[in-house]
């Protein structure tokens, strides 16, 4: 065996990422790649000083209806996010922080992913975050952020625990609107992105070359989703 998929609730994935880079076994870990931005720099350390490949299970960006919009954008001004379902099993590890729950790490990881696979990197965040105050355990249920970026583009993302099944994506350009239903999945689908993902990862073992999504891609996304969190902590 020569590499291994993590597919632990969040609290885990470093710990066993690390252990299977020091048994020597190249690593797909499922999104969000760690609880932080300090744990997902540690495993890309840890990849780097094995020479072994380290991947986030980001599935979305390989499916080529995503692929094709996104590569279709054209002078973006403002980008617009969001996923959200509703849970209410309060056994469901979701809803649980102590393991990485909540609907920032969970989905907010998607919408915050997308606007910078169109965008870049922030320059500013202004968010809010509601938790369940009901429990011990609390994890945030709804999560809104508005970024800015550098070029004076925006974005607005938006992730639930209490809403109806939603997902959407629409891009606003100087000459056109542009919008991507169910931007995060792919039911009913004849192309698989779950199997075109493992398919890429085992293409980067198997040739030793640079794996699609890099460590220091997923080391930007989760230094966004921090960023988001503390802002709304601020507050």
């Amino acid at each position: 065996m020569d590499a291994v998929y993590i597919p632990l609730v969040n609290n885990l994935h470093l710990h066993w990422s690390l252990r299977a880079l020091a048994a020597g076994k190249h690593v797909l870990c499922e999104k969000p790649l760690a609880m932080n931005v300090t744990e997902a720099e540690e495993m890309a350390a840890a990849a780097q000083h094995a020479r072994l490949h380290l991947m986030e299970a980001f599935m979305y960006r390989f499916h080529p209806r995503a692929r094709a919009f996104i590569e279709g954008v054209r002078d973006p001004l403002h980008v617009q996010a969001s996923f959200g379902f509703g849970l209410s099993d309060p056994s469901n590890y979701r809803l649980r922080s102590s393991l990485g729950g909540g609907a920032l790490l969970d989905v907010g990881c998607y919408t915050v992913n997308v606007a910078r696979w169109i965008l870049g990197e922030p320059d500013d965040v202004f968010s809010e975050l509601r938790r369940d105050g009901s429990r011990v355990d609390a994890v945030d249920m709804s999560v809104t952020a508005l970024m800015h970026f550098p070029t004076g583009a925006t974005a607005s993302v938006w992730a639930s625990f209490e809403s109806p099944e939603v997902q959407g994506l629409e891009v606003v350009e100087r000459r056109a609107v542009k919008r991507l239903e169910l931007p995060f999945s792919a039911w009913r689908d004849p192309d698989d992105p779950y199997q075109l993902m493992v398919e890429s990862f085992a293409d980067s073992v198997i040739e030793d070359r640079p794996v699609a999504i890099p460590p220091s891609e997923s080391i930007a996304n989760m230094r966004v989703l921090d960023w988001i969190r503390e802002a709304a902590l601020r507050r």
